[in-house]
């Protein structure tokens, strides 16, 4: 099987450094940005962030159909990076605006605008899922392209991370209304170069079925995929836990810890997750991509404690840390491979390929709600226990914030471990289904022609 070119695995890793350039923004800050700087109450902040995520338990399926029944001339999902960066980039900008409103209405403008991002993220992030089964039909290079896709995504987060909030304080000059409202048109606009790159240098050379794409028949290839089950419940409870950590830990180590300057090189820690993952394609012909899996989730529930027995110390807070972003570098990396071997999967099974459904339910969904979820818990939480924005906190609103930050995650972490349990039995049947697939295809061009 030839290799993947360079050019083309670096602008595979583009995809996902142009969605982080937003949407980390979003998922790291957007919370904060919502209590501490547009004056939304935290309970209120946190409903927004969940009804968002519950649209894309409509939207994602929708935008899955739309792929699979897309045709041109550049093929099924390589255009759609050139006809929604723009859109994506518009609304990433108004998502952090702030009109000066009434209190409901900026409640309904705040909802609008992060509903109508989440949509455009989730038609311009599930292609770059779908395609990977598109570029190749081999297991190793997919494994190989995620690993490109997980540093691309990794150095947008950094850059976030390490920019974001210094960029708000100086653009703002200490108005963090002013300072988001510059911030993110530099994200955004970067964004798009980038996607518009990928666009120009992917290539979609697998053959789909002709009977794929068909509404009802895309539905045809979930029936009995029992891989593609255990991957989307597994994500889905892995991004509630995810998302619960990185959106509470701005509070923790303000509130917590007293070290809010220490915010941005926290987050920005989240590129040693690399150390693991640049090492994956090596480590998944050693070992089997399902204990590869449980050892990334087992670890982060580690860090986890870690953090939790480290408190109050700085230094090793920051140790927990960095450990749980390794293991969750795994953890996080390995579904997004494997979804595309489900994809063969339901082609082998029924025949039917439906790369744009299956990803976008098993990725893009389960990514969007468990990050509604993942946002909503630690708001609902740090409600319920007294959280006041920009005050001296209780005793009680502290617990509150240790929850959204050590406890909720651990446990999701714990949960998403338990489908992958089961994940053996169809990894050793990959080489059976991409043998069998291959002849298919050599027979159907054989007809063809």
């Amino acid at each position: 099987m030839n290799t993947i070119p360079q050019s083309k695995r670096l602008s595979y890793a583009a995809t996902d450094t142009a969605g982080q350039l937003v949407f980390a923004v979003i998922s790291t800050y957007l919370l904060y940005f919502y209590t501490d700087v547009y004056g939304i109450p935290v309970g209120i902040a946190g409903t927004i962030l969940l009804v968002a995520r519950c649209i894309d338990g409509i939207d994602a399926p929708v935008w899955g159909m739309i792929l699979d029944k897309t045709r041109s001339r550049w093929g099924r999902y390589r255009p759609w990076f050139l006809w929604l960066c723009g859109p994506y980039a518009v609304f990433g900008v108004l998502t952090f605006l702030t009109p000066n409103l009434s209190a409901h209405a900026k409640v309904f403008y705040s909802a609008a605008t992060y509903i109508v991002c989440g949509i455009l993220y989730t038609g311009i992030n599930t292609p770059i899922t779908a395609i990977l089964s598109a570029l190749t039909p081999d297991p190793n290079q997919r494994v190989m392209l995620t690993t490109y896709r997980m540093i691309g995504s990794k150095v947008g987060v950094l850059i976030v991370n390490a920019t974001a909030l210094p960029l708000v304080a100086l653009l703002g000059h200490g108005d963090d209304k002013r300072g988001f409202m510059l911030t993110m048109p530099l994200f955004a606009a970067a964004a798009v170069i980038m996607f518009l790159l990928a666009f120009r240098n992917l290539e979609e050379v697998v053959e789909v079925p002709k009977n794929s794409g068909r509404t009802l028949g895309s539905f045809g290839a979930i029936a009995g995929n029992w891989p593609w089950m255990i991957i989307a419940s597994s994500t889905f409870l892995f991004w509630i836990a995810y998302v619960s950590r990185v959106s509470a830990v701005i509070y923790y180590f303000t509130y917590k810890l007293g070290r809010k300057d220490l915010v941005p090189l926290v987050n920005s820690l989240d590129i040693v997750s690399l150390s693991a993952v640049i090492f994956l394609p090596w480590l998944c012909r050693r070992i089997s991509k399902r204990n590869l899996w449980l050892m990334g989730l087992a670890g982060s529930i580690a860090g986890q404690l870690l953090m939790y027995v480290a408190e109050p110390s700085v230094p090793a807070v920051l140790a927990g840390w960095i450990f749980a972003a390794i293991a969750g570098g795994v953890a996080m990396t390995l579904p997004f491979s494997i979804l595309s071997d489900s994809v063969d999967y339901g082609e082998w099974k029924t025949g039917i390929r439906s790369a744009g459904l299956l990803t976008a339910i098993g990725a893009s969904l389960c990514f969007k709600a468990g990050s509604g979820i993942g946002g909503a818990l630690p708001a609902w939480t740090m409600a319920a226990y007294g959280y006041v924005p920009k005050a001296r906190q209780t005793v009680s609103a502290l617990a509150g914030i240790e929850i959204g930050f050590i406890w909720l995650p651990a446990a999701f972490f714990a949960l998403a471990l338990l489908p992958t349990l089961f994940y053996s039995r169809y990894e050793a049947m990959e080489p059976r289904i991409r043998q069998e697939l291959d002849q298919r295809r050599s027979l159907a061009a054989i007809d063809k022609a």
